[in-house]
């Protein structure tokens, strides 16, 4: 006779009546061989387990134990499976009961798959009692989701004739529960809610197996759940219902009614529990209780100009300080004082929504009461810092060289060539797939480009930095002062040979190359700042970081790469626009090209990359057209200020005919 049957959280009748049994006497259930397997993970508590030891020997207790009768194995798992006693290890009820209290929990993972596994394999074999031509019938009594795959398994084990019972607890699965079950799984999967109703499932299961069910074999009349009970029956009801007087019927219990809810505006009612909810125009928080008023401007549908504002059931536009509200409700018009005449400026009135400042004409300055203004001569006036002359204009000034030299980037000092004093940190790889030979070919370019450069204390100065998997400076900004230095000193760099740290190289030049420790000159001296990175492959770090902060200090950056250099990095390293900072070749021997087309320190029309580049301080005929456009601005300059001074006496002579 096979063993079936178990008792879930409705507690429906799921076993075959069987002869009732003397008060003294045992279920005679027939020769079977039945294992517990039960879950002793980490998530069942110690009161939890308990209650299945109690379960079991509740079980045991309606069996006829015997060697010729009732066999019975236990075997405990959670990442390992631990036989506690097999079929042939007891043959009295006692030693039994004393091995299950015994059981130390093993309080780990749920590796039911391997548990199932591990009967099939070594319980139910005739070394540890099974016995031929005898049901084998596992009970699996499990908490929670199995780590590993059951469905396989148990397919396996059922194919073997193994009869499989899921009783899950809690926080079970339900569909691995299905997956381990035999079928039908209405007899064979139970879903109970807490350990609690196990042992009374305990209870009942002693009932079917040596009592008449009244539940199964009378008209009993239970609304809900018939329990039996030794020659008699009650009615019970499922959860969130109590028993009327009748015994028999049940009623919902209505916690909102009963004022037993904590929602902070409306309660919903359900059979023995609630939800909250809010009235129109608020919304539940997440504790599910209380309620906050709905943004409806957080809904991005409302098509305010500046600022919406959330009202009950609704909202409104409004405008910030200096704009009216136009007719729409919606948009905003600046409220332009100037415009309206609402001003006392002599000359200039500069509107801001709301409010305005005033200001002068070219030529003239704002006095110290902020409305009139006066006639200047900056030149006159103010340190204007030019280094040869300076030419005033109406409200401005501009700084002019002499002959034969032109107007640095500060638009105040003069030089021989533009771009002829810069501040140069070249980067270059010395990652191991570099090679040597190739390390000689990246000094030889370094070399290149110095020889394109007017080298000198205060000219340019040129510093070296080699990085791979760590960043070494090999000569700093302030080290050499001629070209010749420079060169002698790149020719001794030794090769590092180890990884590509790109990032911490641009971090090292962002926070040390270009620091006056290091012979940077000041920033307020306006040196242009120039970095060259060069590398022949992706970097193993990131570069984004530090490559935007170089730029960001002013930094301009060029990047050349060669061989499996990753394009995008070097984009992403090289300034705007980056088609005339990036530059690539496919192997070493062309970087020399690549030297001869970067220009670093040329007058403006020799930095576009031409393959043949003039001397760079060669620049007459820009000397002269500046000096033809100087003399014709001045000239324009006299003019204008004439023009003013003719405006300035017809505007008096029409004030004094009003």
């Amino acid at each position: 006779m096979r063993l079936c049957g178990f008792i879930v959280l409705t507690l429906a009748v799921l076993a075959t009546a069987r002869p009732k049994a003397g008060p003294n006497q045992k279920c005679k259930s027939g020769p079977v061989d039945l294992i517990f397997l039960i879950d002793s993970s980490r998530s069942v508590r110690p009161h939890e387990f308990e209650t299945m030891r109690k379960f079991m020997i509740d079980i045991l207790a309606t069996l006829d134990i015997g060697l010729n009768a009732t066999r019975v194995g236990v075997v405990q798992y959670s990442s390992q499976v631990r036989s506690e006693f097999s079929l042939k290890t007891h043959s009295k009820l006692d030693a039994m009961v004393k091995g299950i209290n015994e059981i130390i929990p093993l309080a780990q993972g749920t590796m039911t798959g391997l548990a199932i596994k591990y009967v099939m394999n070594a319980a139910f074999i005739a070394e540890e009692g099974d016995r031929p031509k005898v049901p084998n019938v596992v009970v699996i009594v499990t908490d929670g989701r199995p780590q590993d795959r059951v469905a396989e398994v148990a397919a396996e084990a059922r194919e073997k004739g193994i009869e499989i019972y899921a009783v899950g607890v809690a926080r079970a699965d339900m569909t691995s529960l299905r997956a381990m079950a035999s079928p039908p799984f209405e007899d064979h999967v139970f879903l109970v809610e807490s350990f609690d109703l196990i042992h009374q499932f305990g209870l009942q299961f002693q009932d079917k197996l040596c009592g008449m069910d009244l539940c199964l074999e009378s008209d009993h009349g239970c609304e809900h759940i018939c329990e039996s009970s030794p020659g008699s029956y009650h009615c019970l009801c499922l959860p969130g219902y109590t028993l009327n007087d009748d015994g028999k019927t049940c009623a919902a219990i209505d916690l909102c009614t009963e004022g037993k809810h904590d929602c902070e505006q409306i309660c919903v009612s359900s059979p023995g529990s609630f939800t909250c909810d809010c009235n129109k125009g608020y919304k539940l928080n997440d504790d599910k209780k209380t309620c906050s008023m709905i943004d409806y401007c957080s809904f991005g549908n409302h098509s305010c100009d500046h600022e919406c504002v959330s009202v009950l059931n609704g909202y409104h536009c409004r405008c910030n300080e200096g704009y009216r509200l136009l007719e729409d409700g919606k948009t905003c018009q600046a409220i332009d004082l100037c415009a309206e005449g609402k001003h006392d400026c002599e000359q200039i009135c500069i509107s801001a929504p709301g409010v305005f400042t005033c200001d002068c004409n070219k030529g003239f300055k704002l006095n110290k009461d902020k409305k009139t203004c006066t006639n200047m001569d900056l030149c006159n006036t103010v340190e204007h810092g030019c280094e040869h002359q300076c030419v005033s204009t109406p409200g401005s000034y501009y700084c002019i060289c002499p002959e034969g030299q032109l107007l640095q980037d500060d638009g105040k000092s003069c030089g021989t060539c533009k771009s002829a004093n810069i501040d140069l940190v070249l980067l270059i790889d010395g990652s191991k797939s570099v090679r040597p030979q190739n390390f000689e070919l990246v000094k030889k370019f370094v070399n290149q480009v110095v020889d394109s450069l007017d080298v000198s204390a205060h000219g340019t100065r040129v510093g070296l930095v080699q990085y791979s998997s760590r960043v070494r400076t090999e000569f700093p900004l302030n080290m050499y002062h001629t070209a010749d230095e420079i060169k002698a000193a790149v020719m001794k760099v030794e090769y590092m040979e180890k990884g590509t740290m790109t990032g911490l190289a641009l971090k090292h030049m962002v926070e040390n190359s270009f620091s006056e420790a290091e012979g940077a000159r000041p920033a307020s001296r306006n040196i242009p700042r120039i970095g060259l990175v060069f590398t022949d492959g992706r970097s193993q770090d990131d570069i984004t970081e530090f490559g935007k902060k170089a730029k960001e200090a002013g930094i301009t950056m060029y990047a050349v790469g060669v061989g499996k250099a990753v394009e995008d990095e070097l984009r992403e390293i090289a300034s705007e626009p980056v088609e005339k900072h990036f530059y690539y070749t496919t192997d070493f021997t062309a970087i020399s090209t690549i030297a001869e087309n970067l220009k670093l320190n040329v007058c403006p029309e020799e930095s576009q990359g031409e393959i043949e580049v003039k001397d760079p301080c060669a620049c007459e005929s820009l000397v002269e057209f500046q000096q033809a456009t100087m003399s014709s601005l001045e000239q324009l300059t006299q003019k204008l200020a004439g023009m003013t001074a003719r405006l300035e006496q017809l505007e008096n002579q029409l004030l004094s005919r009003k």
